[in-house]
């Protein structure tokens, strides 16, 4: 007699923290060790590449100067036209964070219904500020001293003190995402001591897709 294979619940986990906290090479050490992961920020590249629908839509809300000469978005310009308007900020938010849940969904569906694994991730700065967390069934997030992400924000981008302290003030304060986390991440050391992190998230999450 056939006995039909029980379909697996996927274990969906929600990982942010804020600019420079250490969110991507957490979720690529996750992926190292099996875990799938997806970027919301390679979602949004997707999304707004020469010829998609999404781009007249941003041009008209942002400014016909956002196009690039290449026809992709030119995310730099976008990046200070939001920062300087909320309002922009806030219409660029409500045409991208629909379509981002949207392929978010769609790829864990798909690990589900092919039962690829337990656990997926998915990495998103912004999860906690657009409401996305709540569609998770654990969200984690990255945590390190202000200091060290002024310090890595600065390097990353080449930008001065002043710059970084104003970017990183603009955003959620890292103490109000923790304080929303079922699972704190400290990025305050070396990148060994992130892997050792990795590793006991790993098992982590996997003895809560038992249950």
């Amino acid at each position: 007699m056939l006995v039909a294979r029980r379909k697996m619940i996927l274990l969906r986990v929600g990982l942010t923290g804020g600019i420079a906290s250490g969110k991507s090479s957490l979720a690529k050490l996750l992926s190292e060790r099996g875990i799938p992961v997806i970027d919301s920020d390679t979602i949004a590249r997707v999304l707004v590449a020469p010829g998609s629908e999404v781009l007249p839509e941003i041009a008209r809300a942002l400014g016909a100067e956002v196009v690039a000469p290449d026809g992709g978005l030119d995310r730099k310009r976008v990046g200070q036209i939001v920062f300087a308007d909320d309002a922009k900020r806030k219409a660029l938010e409500k045409i991208l964070h629909p379509r981002i849940m949207a392929e978010q969904d769609r790829w864990l569906n798909r690990i589900e219904e092919a039962g690829e694994s337990p656990v997926a991730v998915v990495e998103a700065a912004l999860m906690i500020e657009s409401g996305g967390s709540k569609r998770f069934d654990l969200v984690v997030v990255v945590n390190c001293g202000e200091a060290q992400q002024i310090e890595r924000f600065m390097e990353r981008a080449g930008v001065d003190e002043a710059a970084a302290r104003a970017r990183i003030e603009a955003q959620m304060p890292l103490s109000e995402k923790v304080k929303l986390a079922d699972r704190v991440v400290d990025n305050s050391g070396s990148l060994p001591d992130l892997a050792a992190e990795a590793e006991s998230l790993v098992r982590w999450l996997r003895e809560r897709a038992k249950k």
